[in-house]
């Protein structure tokens, strides 16, 4: 991220440079629109003009994957409860088991001691 910021600072930089560089006054015509005033302004208004659309058509995508990102991490929360819960069932039936067992292996020693002659 920081990367991104520090390149875009320095493209921001040339292009404003490059733009003092050529001020040169132009008229900018777009079907019935006239415009006219420095090159370094065009320049500017241009690169202003293609962040802001940059921008607009990526807003989508990031509001996108944060909103999934929130449903994701509620979704893990869900599931890590359940583990949870389930974990804990597990060993109530593992102590169930064993105490089962224990009693079974109880059981038949006693009745062979009450059925000896």
């Amino acid at each position: 991220m920081q990367i991104l910021l520090i390149s875009g600072i320095g493209v921001a930089i040339v292009a404003v440079l490059f733009a003092l560089q050529n001020n040169v006054p132009v008229t900018i015509s777009f079907f019935a629109w006239s415009f006219g005033g420095s090159l370094a302004l065009v320049l500017l208004m241009a690169l202003g003009l293609g962040v802001l659309i940059a921008g607009l058509v990526t807003s989508p995508a990031l509001i996108g994957s944060r909103w999934s990102g929130k449903r994701l991490r509620r979704q893990v929360a869900s599931l890590e409860e359940q583990n949870r819960a389930l974990q804990q069932r597990v060993s109530e039936l593992d102590a169930q088991l064993e105490s089962l067992l224990a009693a079974q292996a109880l059981a038949p020693t006693t009745a062979l001691i009450e059925h000896q002659p």
